[in-house]
């Protein structure tokens, strides 16, 4: 090769295939999560969709398979947090592993970061607490005393087509 600097990555900042996943900080994940490659099984198959007659020969659809009620990672977060992240995950566990699937590109390699960034999202948002529950707001005086005078001229005008009968 002619020039030998480092070659930047075009998905820098992405979570890479076959490496350890690191769930970032966030709300619910004070110092962030990082679930071991090990803890992580991926499965490939033919996917769908357009890319002609390549798209018999290439297994490019992604499964992630992750097993949170196991994991390592998961069992080092605090009790609440851990609690809420496996309830949040229990309509999306399939025997009891999560799983991600990933196919709409034509290369595998994409579809493996994309399937990783699901799972990070998903693991991100089961983890964060629950927004505060809103107050409502209450109505002011003079908002009630204009909606009842409405609500008096409306029927006033009302009545005032009403066809009177004298007998």
């Amino acid at each position: 090769m002619w020039w030998s600097g480092p070659v930047a990555s075009p998905i820098a900042g992405r979570p890479q295939p076959g490496t350890a996943l690191s769930v970032p900080a966030g709300p619910g994940l004070s110092q962030g999560l990082v679930i071991d490659a090990g803890e992580l099984v991926e499965r490939f198959s033919r996917s769908s969709g357009p890319g002609g007659q390549g798209v018999n020969t290439t297994d490019s659809r992604v499964e992630l398979d992750f097993d949170p009620s196991t994991s390592r990672a998961v069992a080092g977060l605090p009790d609440a947090v851990r609690e809420r992240l496996l309830d949040r995950l229990a309509s999306r566990l399939v025997g009891g592993r999560l799983i991600v699937v990933a196919s709409e590109h034509r290369s595998q390699r994409q579809n493996r970061v994309v399937a990783r960034q699901r799972l990070v999202t998903m693991v991100r948002e089961a983890a964060a607490p629950d927004p505060p529950q809103r107050r409502p707001t209450r109505r002011t005086k003079g908002s009630q005393r204009r909606r009842i005078e409405s609500k008096k001229r409306r029927g006033q005008l009302k009545s005032a087509r009403r066809t009177t009968d004298d007998g």
